[in-house]
């Protein structure tokens, strides 16, 4: 982080949008925080854009942002990043797409549908990322942990 960054302000405006504003006084409205790499290294890589994607400014570092303005980023990044974890298959309506899943998440048992493979996607050996009809991302970290039968389903379309 340069030191024209410490000049920068953060805040919410009346309507709960983030208000960015530069150390030349430039203010933006509705800026989205977004990480460069949210799963593989989520406090490094941090660029604030506008509503049009184009990037108003780059943190290396989460932590090196002051206490108020890191405390805003990171209250945005999690309303923007909403991903929950499966953590078992419940039941698969098919093996062909789409299917109906019925999976037990971190934050609850829920249903999702799943278009195509193509919707599952590998980030490493063990993890991966489904994406269901209406674009909720879903994180399997690591798919050798699942128990038998939900490992069992998840083989069945990879």
């Amino acid at each position: 982080m340069t030191d024209a960054h410490f000049n920068c302000r953060l805040a919410r405006n009346a309507f709960g949008q983030l208000v960015f504003a530069t150390a030349q006084g430039m203010v933006h409205e509705g800026v989205v925080p977004v990480r460069a790499f949210a799963l593989s290294a989520p406090a490094e890589g941090i660029a604030i854009v506008d509503p049009h994607g184009r990037e108003l400014c780059w943190f290396d570092r989460l932590e090196d942002c002051p206490v108020p303005f890191r405390a805003l980023m990171e209250e945005a990044l999690a309303e923007r990043e909403f991903m929950p974890e499966i953590t078992a298959i419940r039941k698969v309506s098919t093996y062909a797409t789409p299917s109906q899943w019925q999976v037990a998440t971190n934050r609850g048992e829920t249903t999702l549908t799943l278009k195509t493979e193509d919707d599952i996607r590998r980030l490493g050996p063990q993890s991966l990322l489904i994406a269901d009809s209406h674009g909720l991302q879903f994180l399997i970290r690591d798919r050798s942990a699942l128990d038998k039968t939900s490992q069992h389903f998840l083989s069945r379309f990879l």
